[in-house]
Parts: structure tokens; sequence; C-alpha cells
């Protein structure tokens, strides 16, 4: 028999050109190892606009975007272990992989060899059916996709933590930040305050870089030791060879020479941002110190899950400013402009 739809009230944009606005979809009924989250909150993060207003181009229209979502179990399946009715749940940027490729069976999901599912914009692995985000009621995933949100974490400051967390956790944990460690975080935006954070967490000595002074508060309340404004070129002469780890979350167009000339001896700079336009980078650069230029990208599901655990254990959440889903256009466009402190998080009880 086929699967019974089930009619789901969302937000939507219909083109590039058109603002989000209500829309329905259809979420399957639960299958055996399928749970239901009722979402409560879902996060916006930059990758959000980006496809919506197609700028990464190939968006599949209608979309609803969100993959920062958080909300609790209100239905399983009959073969659901890991969850029951009312525990507090959340669904990060993919929700199915094909579980069976090296990448799969080592916890990378991420990188899986025959494509994730992402959470929206996507494909379920069937490669036909289209995957529907966070701005809606509810979603449905295999419950091997979903993470157990701590009863510690606050629902709405965790919901970002499922793309900005993971995403600058799982560096840092892959190259080993932590005490004796001189970590760089490069920009102080939606993804750096939550990298400030987390290598606070883990014990290394953390420095910001950012183009101006603007920030410094900031970052200090943050949990950063030190602060550059990169604005004044005599700081690449000031901090040549001091950092083990720099983490570039910027996606505009940087001097990677200049940031490379930072790192120690055997150290790496890992970009998590894409730019426009590609970025001369000088071989010398790295032979000259056996200096690694690396990136990543989210985690699997066993080190996100990881990294919410820590967050619970460390009192870290996301610095969020509250809105409503009638209000996301105008949120998308304050992110353009930067003009958030350092999350928006949408409440879903407002849809």
């Amino acid at each position: 028999m086929p699967a019974i739809a089930v009619k789901t009230k969302a937000y939507a944009a219909a083109s590039p050109t058109e603002p989000l606005a209500p829309f329905e979809i259809e979420r399957r009924e639960p299958g055996d190892d399928d749970v239901v989250i009722e979402i409560k909150f879902c996060g916006i993060c930059h990758s959000d606009i980006h496809q919506v207003r197609d700028e990464w181009g190939g968006t599949k229209f209608p979309i609803v975007p969100g993959h920062e979502i958080v909300g609790v179990i209100s239905q399983v399946g009959s073969g659901v272990t890991k969850f029951k009715v009312g525990d507090r749940a959340g669904v990060g940027c993919f929700v199915a992989s094909c579980g069976e490729c090296e990448n799969c069976t080592h916890g990378l999901e991420q990188f899986c060899a025959k494509g994730a599912a992402f959470t929206y914009n996507s494909f379920e692995m069937d490669k036909k059916t289209a995957t529907y985000g966070g701005y809606s009621e509810r979603i449905v995933v295999n419950e091997r996709y979903v993470l157990r949100v701590p009863d510690a974490l606050p629902l709405d400051a965790t919901a970002p933590l499922l793309c900005a967390g993971i995403t600058l956790y799982s560096p840092l944990r892959h190259w080993k930040a932590g005490p004796g460690k001189r970590v760089a975080i490069v920009g102080l935006g939606g993804l750096g305050h939550m990298g400030v954070k987390l290598a606070h967490a883990m014990g290394a000595e953390v420095t910001v870089l950012s183009q101006s002074k603007a920030k410094e508060a900031d970052a200090k309340r943050l949990g950063a030791d030190h602060y550059f404004a990169t604005e004044d070129k005599a700081v690449f002469t000031t901090l040549a060879g001091r950092f083990d780890l720099i983490i570039n979350t910027v996606s505009a167009v940087l001097d990677w020479n200049a940031y490379l000339g930072m790192l120690k001896t055997d150290s790496t700079m890992v970009l998590l941002g894409i730019p426009d336009n590609d970025v001369p980078l000088d071989a010398g650069s790295l032979v000259r110190g056996r200096k690694s230029l690396s990136g990543s990208m989210i985690g699997g599901i066993e080190e996100t899950q990881e990294m919410l655990d820590f967050c619970a254990r460390h009192d870290i959440v996301s610095d969020i400013e509250l809105t409503a889903i009638g209000d996301v256009n105008a949120a998308y466009d304050r992110v353009v402009k930067s003009d958030v402190r350092y999350r928006f998080v949408i409440d879903m009880s407002t849809l």
C-alpha cells in the first residue's frame, strides 16, 4: 500500500525572487523505524538564504528551508528503540545516508559515497522524493538520524548547535584543540562565536581574528583570550608562527597565504566557508613549515550527539535572537547585513 501523506503547515519560497510565505507540504506517515518530531524551534542558517535565493544554483522550488531543528517526539514507529514519545530531539543537516559505504560505517555520514539526503533542497535516498526542512510543523525521520537533546540545554538556543555548533566542534576535535594548543578563530559571526565557546571549553588558548575592533568585547565575553583586528596588517607579522590551528569561518575572499604565515610548523588552517571566487595560493606558504590547508563540513550523527552532550556538560548554547515565522524575510535581510548577535531562531509556535 502507498504511504499515507500527512498534511503539514510550512513556510516556503516558490522562486528565488519571491519571499517565504505560508505553504502546505506532505510528510509521510512514520514507518517502523521513523519518529515524528513536532518542531518547536528552527534556526536560520546563512545557507538557508543562499539556497532560497538560489545563490549557489540548483535550488529545487518550492523550497522549505531549515536544518537546525529541535522539538519533541510525538509518534514513534513499531521498530524504534532509541526514542519514545515526549523525548526532546533534534535534526541537523541530513536525514538519511546509504548506511553502507566506508564513510557511513565510520560515522562520517555527511560524506556518504552515494550522497547523503540533506534535510531540505535535496532528495531522499530514492533520489526522487524531495526533502523539506524545519520551517514547518513537524518532520518524519528515521531514528538513526535523530539526535537526543540533553535536558540541560534550552531548546531554543540549542537549535543552531545542529549546524553552527557541529560545524565548529568537528574540526576542533579532529585537529585536537585542547590544553597547550593555540587556536585562532577567523571571523566572529554565527559560526565563529560557537568556535570561541567550544575551543575555550576544550581548554585551548583562543584568539579571535576579526576585521575590526568592533566585536572585541563580545569575543572576550564568549571566552577568547586574545583579539586582533586584521585591518592592521602589522598583526600578521606580530602573530607569525603562533598558532597550532586556525579555523577560518569566513566565506569572503581572504589572503590565505597571510593567514598560513601565522601557523607554527606542522600546523593546519581549516576552511569552513566557500568563497565565491578562487583564492590564489602560494605553494611556498605550505612548503615552508610543512603546513596544511584543509576543509571541514558538519559532522556525523555520533559526533553530533557527542557535541550536544559536550555542550550540556559545559553549559554551551548559541547566542540567539528569537523571531516569529512571519518575520523570517526581515530576519534574512538582517543576517545578510550581519545585524544579529549571533543566530536567529524561529519560534515555530508562531506558524
